[in-house]
Parts: C-alpha cells; structure tokens; sequence
C-alpha cells in the first residue's frame, strides 16, 4: 500500500458514494483504515485480512485476549458470523443499530485468530453511523474493527487532524468525519442462557429479565 495514508473527508450524515467506494476498495486490496464509528474512531480491516489484524495489534500493542469486533449492517450479516438465539435477537433487534457491543458465540465463518482465544466469541456491533453503516453495505461483508486508543491512553482518539499527524504512515487511508467525542459502547453477553451486561457505556442498559 501507500507509503503515506489517503485522507479523504467524508460527511458524517449524507457520506459521498464515491468516497464510500474509494474507502470499500483500500479495504478489499487489504489496506487498513481509520473510520467513524457512533462511538469514536476506529482502526477497521477486511474479515480475512492476517496483515490487518496484525497492523492492529502492533499499533495498539494488543495481546490474544482483546475483545475484537465485527461491524455489521444489520442482524442478517450477524448472522453467518454469530450464533444467536431468540432472546438475543429480539433484544439486539431492539437496540441496534446503536452503541452497543454483543458478545456471541462466534461461527465457522469467523477466522479463529479473531475469536476469543478461550471462549471461542466475537463482539459483534451494528452502529448508528451513516458512514460505517454505508463501508459495510458497499463491502457487502462484516468489517473488522477495533476502536483506536493507542498505547497508554484511556480514550480513543477523536480529532481526524490528529489522526493523521499520527497515523498516516502505518494506515492506508484516513476518513475524516470531524470531531467525534469517544464514549464507550455498552458490551452484552449471551454467551450463556441468560444475557450479562459486561461493561455499561454510553448506552442505556436495557431490562434483561
């Protein structure tokens, strides 16, 4: 890819078709990218990109137990990659899309280096973002995702010209979206019978009884 990132600015709400296409195909080549989530910028990749998900890593020097994330568009891609039952469903159904991470027993169809190491999750997020919920519906496949707080910070980062100044030469494209305030999404179990609230973010925390 570029020795330096493309930086493209993206409207938060009405985002250009042309961008969006331009943004899908860095990540169909296996480039990585920096986009607008509903909760904060993120570091987003192809599902079976290795070097993605190694890029990700080194950046935000993770270990093997970090929750990952698939981006999805709407409960019908959740489904090839997570399995759902009907209490989940219903209850995702009535939240998303929105700041919520579900934690769900991962597929086959996830690739074993995104899942949970011992667990065998994945995190699975529909957001209430106009520009993930557009990347995701030109890939026409979950993105992989990993919200972008670097080493030795507590939040992530929110202004795009910081970004850059930061990033652009171990990320292949930059979307700017403007500000975007970090609050951190609200994380759901079902990984057993009854739904947990694993972490309370932004979100409210719905009834689960």
């Amino acid at each position: 890819m570029r020795d330096m990132a493309q930086y493209i600015q993206i409207h938060p709400q009405t985002p250009q078709e042309r961008l969006i296409r331009r943004a899908a195909e860095v990540i169909r080549s296996g480039g990585l990218v920096v986009y607008p989530s509903d909760s904060s910028y993120a570091l987003g990749c192809q599902i079976d990109s290795k070097d993605g998900l190694e890029r990700i890593c080194r950046i935000r020097q993770l270990g093997q137990e970090h929750r990952f994330a698939l981006i999805c568009r709407d409960l019908s891609q959740i489904s090839a990659f997570a399995k759902i039952g009907n209490e989940a469903f219903r209850l995702i159904k009535s939240l998303t899309p929105g700041p919520y991470t579900f934690i769900l027993k991962a597929t086959k169809e996830v690739p074993r280096r995104l899942q949970h190491p011992k667990r065998k999750t994945i995190g699975i997020r529909i957001p209430d973002s106009p520009i993930a919920q557009a990347l995701v519906g030109e890939l026409a496949e979950p993105l992989f995702s990993s919200t972008l707080i670097l080493p030795g910070e507590e939040d992530a980062m929110t202004d795009p010209h910081e970004i850059r100044e930061r990033l652009e030469k171990l990320v292949d494209l930059i979307i700017d979206a403007g500000i975007v305030p970090y609050a951190p999404t609200t994380i759901l179990g079902f990984t057993e019978d009854t739904p947990e609230i694993i972490r309370q973010g932004k979100a409210a925390v719905p009834s689960l009884t």
